[in-house]
């Protein structure tokens, strides 16, 4: 019997740009389940695969880590998800379970993990195959496009926030893009004021964060009215963290929530002084994801979405790269 084939973008090296191909349908292992695929966000992480700024990808590689999709097959150790059921797939995908950052419950750490999109196949096409362990059952209120933004920008933007301290009240968010449009809702939610730094300039971001709510907006070198208690970095700026500590009240915490940023210029020990902190984020662990789509049960989210089919996957990756997204670009199957 013929292999039932799916139309996919493959990625196949720094600088080229994806390639629709037509490729088998993949089979899942015993311990996964075969997804056809409804949608898949564009993440930024996606742009530093593409770039070689994350060196180590699979080749080639269908990219991709915002998946949300149907089960149609599951692997002969598969037991808790059946056919039918709607899900979601982040960008960790699999952990081995006994590297001592498994056994100390941060499997976002593991040394042995593997990510959708980067060293798995990901939701650049029709179908796909994942770890069952690390898929997220949704209810039938995720069965559409503009979800797909929640299993990255929404978990990130989840996890970087729930490492601020709980009783901050002005909360800094430097990059108004995917991630900081979801979080907002979220913040505003729970009564916190949300200040919103974009590229300075970019009136039509500004404008976006003043629409969800934002406390106070303007470019990423202008100097907010008040000290901010928190503040997350989604933009890859490292010339951002002097900044965000130099707009940080004493205690505050600055939280990077990308995997990659260039490069952090010298500062005067002044702006860190008075116990002050910097950290970054590293993935999500699967707990983060429940929680989070448990706070979704009480918090109403909205993503602002702009959707392409599968075969201009380039045209939205330039468009996200020249800032040109309000929101999140999805690709729609």
């Amino acid at each position: 019997m013929d292999k039932m084939l799916m139309k996919a973008m493959v990625f196949s090296g720094k600088g080229k740009p994806l390639a629709l191909n037509e490729l088998p349908v993949p089979e899942p292992g015993e311990d996964q389940v075969q997804i056809k695929v409804i949608a898949c966000g564009i993440c930024r992480t996606d742009l530093h695969v593409l770039d070689g700024e994350l060196t180590q990808p699979k080749l080639p590689l269908i990219p991709g880590h915002e998946i949300i999709g149907i089960v149609t097959k599951t692997g002969n150790n598969v037991s808790d998800i059946e056919t039918g059921q709607l899900v979601g797939v982040p960008w960790l995908g699999y952990t081995c379970g006994t590297c001592k950052y498994c056994r100390r419950d941060k499997e976002n750490l593991c040394e042995n993990a593997k990510f959708t999109g980067y060293t798995i196949d990901g939701g650049y096409a029709e179908y796909t195959v994942a770890y069952a362990k690390y898929c997220f059952k949704l209810s039938k209120q995720y069965n559409n496009a503009a979800s797909a933004p929640l299993l990255c920008a929404g978990l990130i933007g989840f996890r970087s926030y729930r490492m601020i301290d709980p009783a901050a009240t002005n909360i800094g968010m430097y990059g108004f893009g995917a991630a900081a449009h979801i979080l907002i809702q979220i913040a505003k939610a729970q009564n916190k004021k949300v200040f919103a730094f974009t590229r300075d300039g970019d009136l039509q971001s500004q404008q976006f964060a003043r629409g969800l709510g934002a406390y106070w907006v303007g470019g990423s070198s202008d100097i907010p009215d008040e000290k901010l208690d928190a503040s997350i970095i989604f933009a890859p700026a490292g010339e951002l963290i002097p900044k965000a500590l130099q707009d940080l009240d004493k205690g505050g915490t600055v939280i990077c929530g990308g995997i990659h940023m260039s490069e952090i210029p010298a500062f005067s020990y002044d702006l860190l002084w008075e116990e002050r902190s910097v950290r970054s984020v590293a993935n999500l662990t699967h707990e983060d994801g429940l929680n989070f789509f448990d706070l979704l049960k009480t918090t109403t989210v909205h993503t602002q979405t702009e959707f392409f089919p599968l075969n201009k996957a380039n045209e939205a990756i330039q468009k996200l790269r020249k800032g040109q997204i309000k929101g999140a670009a999805v690709l729609v199957m």
